[in-house]
This record gives structure tokens, sequence and C-alpha cells, in this order.
């Protein structure tokens, strides 16, 4: 489904979404033929809840998650397809009844990939089932079975911050991805001069990573940038995320500006993965978004949006800790100002750079917010105390 669908269409499409909302309890009482404004209220309220822009339209991505959702844990066989993942709420169904039994599976992120194949074979083999990674009527019925009796804890936090304490405080040797978004949601007539300011932003954090000894890549050249139609390209983002995932970073941020229709919206806001509708979160996204935010807002005089999570398609299929930065409104004129000097880039780029060091440092070794400079950077990695008195 490439269309985006808007309040005043009508059709079979239209009937499909309006089914789906159903479904979820959205929509009560006799259902609407067209998409009128109950639907857009229901799109909006489906689009909160699962962590997607909130506008009220349904385009691809939206679609998608309508229709991930619809699936229930035992609704169908979940199997491992390589270049086309089975996604829904069964398999984050699957996932989080997996690891709360003990097995690893990786991100709970809905999508049947190798690892959450990896974690059913091994729990098929400790209860006795054909190992095959496939969930059917056999391994549903010893999933009910040995429904964990106390559930909780955070299995794959503790895995992730044994992750980075074994990668050590050196930056050098370090993947990070820098990926400059093409906003999908920007009017037209912002477009141009985001893409301008985001790449230019990349660039400068891409040549201070490099500096200290990081292996830094674009997900796109300034010359051959994403295009984005309305609501976003899941095929685009899913293609950003997958280079991420094949750089075997260890970091990945994405860069955006936004926009709005009220030019009194301002601001830097940092994002995560995380759904509060199926209880997961990237703890060290997380961690790593406030770090972002945190030294940018201690360096500059933006708004303070903070932190957010979200299940944005490219937060979600990447593998390593991911954050999306949106630093600030060009449809604000103090925000565009801002972000049109190239002394305030640098600012950024110097705030971005340096919260990536202070996720490996430990407690001990940490700077206070807005402290550490790239000086300091670079003391760290050839071994010395950074200077933290100035």
């Amino acid at each position: 489904m490439s269309t985006v669908f808007r309040n005043g269409d009508s059709g079979p499409a239209v009937t499909q979404i309006v089914g789906l909302l159903a479904a979820l309890d959205l929509l009560e009482g006799d259902l609407p033929s067209t998409y009128d404004e109950r639907v857009e209220i229901a799109v909006r309220t489906f689009q909160q809840q699962r962590g997607l822009h909130v506008d009220g339209m349904v385009g691809v991505a939206t679609f998608r998650r309508l229709d991930e959702a619809r699936w229930k844990l035992g609704d169908r066989i979940l199997t491992h397809l390589p270049g086309n993942l089975m996604a829904g709420d069964d398999v984050f169904a699957l996932q989080r009844r997996l690891l709360e039994l003990g097995f690893k599976v990786g991100r709970v992120d809905g999508y049947f990939g190798p690892e959450t194949e990896a974690g059913l074979r091994d729990f098929q083999r400790n209860v006795g089932v054909a190992a095959d990674g496939t969930c059917g009527p056999n391994t549903l019925k010893m999933l009910a079975q040995l429904a964990p009796i106390v559930s909780g804890g955070a299995p794959n936090a503790m895995r992730a911050q044994e992750r980075i304490r074994d990668a050590g405080p050196q930056l050098g040797g370090k993947i990070v991805v820098i990926d400059p978004s093409p906003g999908q949601h920007l009017p037209p007539e912002y477009a141009e001069r985001a893409a301008e300011v985001v790449h230019d932003l990349a660039t400068r954090i891409e040549g201070r990573l490099v500096a200290t000894g990081v292996q830094a890549f674009l997900t796109a050249s300034r010359s051959g940038r994403h295009r984005a139609p309305a609501e976003g390209t899941h095929a685009e983002e899913t293609e950003r995320a997958t280079f991420a995932n094949r750089a075997n970073a260890h970091l990945s941020i994405s860069i955006a500006v936004d926009a709005s229709t009220n030019p009194e919206a301002c601001g830097v806001a940092t994002y995560f993965f995380g759904s509060e509708e199926h209880n997961t979160w990237s703890s060290t996204g997380e961690r790593f978004a406030s770090l972002v935010q945190r030294e940018i807002v201690a360096r500059t005089d933006l708004v303070d949006l903070r932190c957010h999570a979200k299940a944005w398609e490219f937060l979600r299929r990447t593998r390593m800790p991911a954050v999306q930065l949106d630093a600030g409104y060009i449809s604000n004129p103090g925000d565009a100002r801002r972000l049109a000097d190239p002394g305030f880039r640098d600012v950024l780029a110097e705030a971005v750079v340096v919260a990536v060091q202070r996720f490996y440092l430990s407690p001990e070794a940490d700077a206070h917010t807005g402290i550490l400079r790239l000086s300091e950077l670079r003391s760290a990695l050839s071994g010395a105390a950074p200077d933290v008195t100035r």
C-alpha cells in the first residue's frame, strides 16, 4: 500500500482500515463507510499508542502496524523468513514469553529474526519438542504450560550494559553510523533547507568522530540524499537501518530537524526505541538519547523537549543503541537562525561527540554535563585523565 489515506477518503482500503481499527476497539457502534473524523481520531490514538508519528493519516508505516496489531499468539504459525520477516503482536508476545523463561531473543521488537529463531530452538530443545525454530501447536502448548510464575526484570538491559563495559572506554576502533534523516514529515517548503542543515551537521559530527579514532559512516551522501514522500517510506527506513546493522555499528544516530504549522514551536528532542504498548524499550538507547539531549541543552539555549520512546522503523530495526536527534524547528525563526549558523552547528556536533564518549565512560571517569571538550576526549583516548576543572 503506497497511498496515504486521510479524512474524506473512501473505498476498499478505507473499509479495511476501519475494520482493523474496530478489531482493536478503537471504533465502536456503527462503523463509518468513509474516512471521517471518528476514523481520524482512532488513527491518531493508534499512532500514539504505538509510538508512531501522530498525524491522523494512514500511510505505509501506520497500515503495517495496524496489520501487525491484529495477530495474537497462536493465530498463525511463526517462523523465520529471511528477507521478509514475520512481524506482529504475536511475535512481540513470543519474544516476551521466551525472554521471561530465560532464553535470549535479542531485542523485543516484534520481528521474527534470526535471534528469535535461535532462542526458540533453544527453548524447544529444553522442553523436548522438535527444534525446528517454528512456533506451531506443540511449541505453543509447551509455552502455555511453562508460563513463568514471576515475570519482570530486565535481562536484555543487563546484557546490553555488560556489552558496553566489555567494549571499554576507548573510542578508537568503534563504529558509529550517522544517518542524515530525509525528514519525511517536513512540509515541502522546508525540505531543501532542512536537508542542507542536516547533512552539514552530520558531516561535522562525522569529522569529529573520525578525529577521535572512530570509524564513522554516513547513510547517504549530500548529492544522493533520500527522497521522502508523504508519511515516509517504510522501505527507506528499513534500508537505512539495514546499512547500520551490516556495518556492525556500535552506535547509530539519526540527525533531523522538525517543522510545525505553529511558528512558536521550538526546541531540541531525542528519541530512542520503545513501545509502551508492548512494555519494551532499549535501555542503552534511552541512556544514549539522554546523554545527547543533556549535552546539547547544557551547551545551547535550545528549549529542552526531553527524550521520548518511539517505535519508528529506523529505531526499531537497528540492532545497536540508536537515537534520533531533532535538532530544532526550522519553522521557528529563532531555531532556524541558530541552525543556519555554522558556529552553532559546531557546538551541536561537539555535544554529540562528547555524548558518544560519555556513553562508554564509567561513572567514576565521567565528567559533568557541558564540561568535557574534544581536547579532553583526545586526552582520554591517549590514556590521560580528562581535565574537567575548567
